[in-house]
């Protein structure tokens, strides 16, 4: 089989590669390196069967080439991160939008099957959890950038289901819950890699907020399995599956936990969302998936556990560190 994957050089897209390159698959990737990185794919250059393109999704006739030669394409590439959205509020919608009609009308000239990849993030300020696939969606006011990324990725999902309803291109939805893992970098405000390089260097552990917010987080491992088995799975066509964890944690409890794993003497400091971010940010409080759905469709169940996780992300950033000069010891 051979697969697509846009912005496969990212954190989730290059473990995504990884995969299907172990299964035997022919793997091709696009990406900007707008968040993606080369270091990510550098391993997988030489592979016979990986093919790496540096270029934008909006470059149509690059695209349409690779549309017509892969057989699954998944659509990683998006604007990601609270900071990034936060900073550039234009690029996040823009690049979000446009690049999913690209993807969904090329897709359509051959019915290729097109997993899309979306984010908890949709649920909005929703407070019933857990999260189930078919409950509705509270999103702020359009005056809060805070909820473009996820209103753009709502749209993504109304037109993966309008392209499957309307011109039977067969898609898919995944909505991604907070996926964490070795490879994935603090940079826009990814809460584990930024507490983890603090905790490692000594500075403050900074949370944002009182800390009580809670997350689950999945392993990038998880959620590679789960997006390969939905892909292939013919009876997920027009559908949404959430993917994510069952391991439900504050924010204030991880920083403790991440400072007791790595032996940190870091302090902790909660920082005002106002200072963080801007006045009037709003957060979710709890974000829990119902993982129930996909459980029936692949028998998908998480097999690695948080502090697995965090172990696998504390060795990574280590060598990272050192690599990089920061940590000489540690």
């Amino acid at each position: 089989m051979k697969v697509l994957i846009t912005g496969g050089a990212g954190f989730i897209g290059s473990h995504l590669a990884e995969r299907h390159l172990a299964l035997g698959d022919e793997v091709y990737i696009i990406d900007d390196l707008s968040t993606g990185s080369i270091a990510n794919i550098q391993h997988l250059k030489l592979h016979p069967q990986f093919v790496y393109h540096i270029d934008s999704v909006t470059n149509t006739h690059l695209m349409a080439e690779l549309v017509d030669l892969c057989d699954v394409i998944y659509h990683l590439a998006a604007a990601v991160g609270v900071r990034l959205i936060l900073d550039s509020p234009v690029r996040t919608i823009e690049t979000n939008i446009r690049c999913t009609e690209i993807v969904l009308s090329l897709a359509e000239t051959k019915r290729k099957r097109v997993l899309i990849t979306s984010t908890s993030e949709v649920y909005g300020k929703q407070d019933q959890v857990p999260f189930r696939e078919d409950d509705d969606l509270v999103l702020g006011a359009t005056s809060k950038s805070r909820w473009s990324y996820a209103c753009s990725k709502a749209i993504d999902e109304f037109l993966a289901i309008a392209y499957w309803r309307e011109r039977k291109v067969p898609t898919v939805i995944a909505r991604l819950f907070n996926t964490v893992g070795p490879r994935q970098t603090g940079r826009y405000g990814m809460v584990i890699p930024n507490f983890v390089t603090q905790a490692l260097t000594g500075a403050d552990i900074r949370v944002f907020g009182d800390g009580t917010q809670s997350r689950c987080f999945t392993h990038v491992s998880d959620a590679v399995d789960a997006l390969v088995d939905i892909a292939a799975h013919p009876g997920a066509n027009g559908q949404v599956y959430n993917v994510g964890g069952n391991h439900e944690i504050t924010i204030l409890d991880l920083a403790r936990t991440i400072r007791d794993m790595t032996g940190s003497k870091s302090r902790i400091v909660l920082v005002p969302y106002s200072t963080a971010y801007e006045e009037g940010f709003e957060d979710m409080m709890r974000r829990v998936p119902d993982i129930s759905k996909v459980n029936r469709l692949t028998g998908y169940t998480p097999k690695v556990s948080l502090e697995q996780s965090l172990a696998s992300i504390i060795e990574d950033q280590r060598i990272r560190l050192r690599e990089h000069g920061v940590l000489t010891h540690a």
